[in-house]
């Protein structure tokens, strides 16, 4: 499970790069057309996205145990969103062996 994993955030971590590489030579995410910034589905979309971030942040604060890397998440998931919580995700994968349980890998180290 822990190989799949690595290989899954991995494939996230080069997809995001990849698809905000291709966004931002596209037009600036500042120049993002009103018609699209006001529109109600681009608005749930986004409503959607920062709640699942506070959500896996939820689980991050409860794994970190320092004040300072709580709030170094927080600001990198809230400004980075998938490419923050694949790197984090990926630092925790490979700080464990392949043959790790889930339980390794979703609860606090003692």
């Amino acid at each position: 499970m822990i190989l799949f994993l690595r290989i899954a955030f991995i494939i996230v971590l080069i997809s995001m790069f990849a698809v905000t590489g291709w966004a931002s030579t596209e037009v600036a995410l500042w120049n993002t057309p009103r018609a699209v910034a006001t529109h109600p589905w681009f608005i749930a979309t986004l409503f959607d996205t920062y709640f699942a971030f506070l959500t896996f942040y939820a689980w991050l604060a409860y794994k970190e145990t320092t004040v300072l890397a709580r709030i170094g998440w927080l600001l990198g998931i809230l400004l980075l969103g998938n490419i923050a919580m694949a790197t984090y995700m990926l630092i925790q994968l490979f700080r464990l062996p392949l043959t790790a349980k889930m339980e390794d890998l979703l609860l606090r180290r003692k």
